[in-house]
């Protein structure tokens, strides 16, 4: 979902030039991007009307899911509206007349720095984590010493005017990371027009195999689950909360059924999204 309003805010974590920014130029090049400190600011920017959609990483396919999302989300009263995948580029970056020879210590996100190990390892640097990647390219560029170089997103070596020392350093091609667009309003998409993704939470009854009747209605109608990740309540052991997704519109016949059993054997089911999924699933 690209159409909105003219000159609207679209709030992301980070600094200027990390990838979450990189997504929004990609995707509402016409909106105002906001850099945030935090995932929580991220979330209060939008439900405080500071800003109108969040974007926000949600998987990576070498480091999995991403840390508190999936905490905020049950709690916060935001929805789903859409998913854009990003293929993740690192280049290692110092400050201008610097060489890669000189590099002794390499700062970054720690996803980033797990991601890029071969680098690292083969040029014997020293790791040292920051906030994120655009946070860490900034850090180098104003330390100003040649020995210091960053790993970040090539469109912060623009930003913040250091040298490319090394591109597409990551260890793996395929490494990718699923964001989702965060909406105070919920917009769904529309059935039968393209494939759609439904995201939902859920807690499960305390019964013995709950959860594998609860999750009975999707295999026998025949629906696509692709993620089901459990969380605990509130610290307790005996409470399990559960975010999932499923291929297919809630008006679906089959998802509509499998909703409605999945109901029987669970508390709290409670729809995040009903969104276009994005065509990097077929690809």
């Amino acid at each position: 979902m690209t159409d909105g309003p003219a000159t609207q805010r679209i709030a992301y974590q980070g600094e200027p030039g990390a990838n979450s920014h990189l997504v929004c130029k990609e995707h509402y090049p016409e909106w105002e991007a906001l850099a945030c400190a935090s995932f929580e600011d991220v979330f209060a920017a939008v439900e405080s009307g500071e800003a109108d959609l969040a974007m926000i990483p949600i998987d990576n396919s070498i480091a999995g899911r991403v840390a508190d999302i999936h905490h905020f989300l049950p709690a916060s009263h935001l929805h789903i509206i859409a998913e854009h995948f990003l293929r993740i580029r690192f280049s290692l970056m110092g400050i201008p007349g610097s060489s890669l020879d000189q590099v002794r210590t390499v700062h970054s996100h720690v996803h980033a720095l797990g991601q890029c190990r071969k680098i690292i390892r083969e040029h014997g640097l020293r790791p040292v984590i920051a906030g994120d990647t655009a946070g860490a390219a900034r850090e180098v560029a104003e330390f100003g010493d040649p020995t210091q170089a960053a790993i970040s997103p090539p469109l912060a070596a623009e930003i913040y005017g250091l040298q490319v020392l090394a591109d597409d350093v990551e260890d793996e091609e395929h490494n990718t990371t699923r964001f989702v667009v965060l909406s105070r309003e919920l917009v769904e998409a529309p059935a039968g027009n393209g494939p759609v993704v439904t995201s939902f939470i859920f807690n499960v009854r305390n019964l013995p195999a709950a959860l594998y009747k609860a999750l009975g209605g999707f295999a026998t109608n025949g629906v696509n689950m692709t993620k089901l990740e459990s969380y605990m309540v509130g610290g307790q052991f005996t409470a399990t909360q559960f975010l999932a997704e499923v291929d297919g519109h809630p008006d679906d016949l089959p998802v509509r059924r499998a909703l409605e059993e999945l109901a029987f054997f669970t508390t709290d089911v409670k729809i995040l999204g009903v969104y276009p999924a994005d065509p990097f699933r077929t690809e």
